[in-house]
């Protein structure tokens, strides 16, 4: 239903478009059906108040059938809605009631450390080691 009363609402749309460019340009308007006195309107179908009187009159009736099928839409997505009543608020979490906020203000992930910084202890001090001893340098014979 939703989807056949937005397709005829953008076809009501255009064709209010088309007609009101139509209508006889007065002032400066946007109307492409002329300004001449000839009975060029509609093709020469109309006289030129006859061709007048049917865009006013076409226009009236489209821009009725606008309204009508955007108080339709309307009317269509609000039946979707679930009533609620502001005393009908109970506990947090229960059909109706507000949603619970949150309990601070958001911050951003880079400001907030991943984990608590805690201090490292030291290294555990290294006793020295025995010295080895130092092996004896081989001889080089003397030429």
């Amino acid at each position: 239903m939703h989807t056949v009363l937005i397709i005829v609402h953008l076809l009501i749309a255009l064709a209010l478009i088309a007609v009101v460019l139509l209508q006889r340009s007065e002032g400066g308007a946007l109307g492409i059906g002329g300004g001449g006195g000839s009975g060029a309107g509609f093709g020469g179908l109309f006289s030129p108040r006859g061709s007048a009187n049917t865009l006013t009159r076409t226009t009236a009736i489209l821009g009725l059938c606008f309204l009508l099928t955007s108080l339709g839409l309307t009317w269509v997505s609000l039946g979707a809605r679930q009533p609620t009543s502001l005393f009908d608020v109970g506990q947090p979490g229960a059909p109706g009631a507000p949603p619970s906020l949150p309990a601070g203000p958001p911050t951003l992930p880079s400001a907030t450390p991943a984990a608590p910084v805690t201090e490292v202890p030291a290294a555990p001090p290294t006793l020295p080691q025995e010295a080895a001893p130092e092996a004896p340098a081989p001889e080089v014979p003397a030429n």
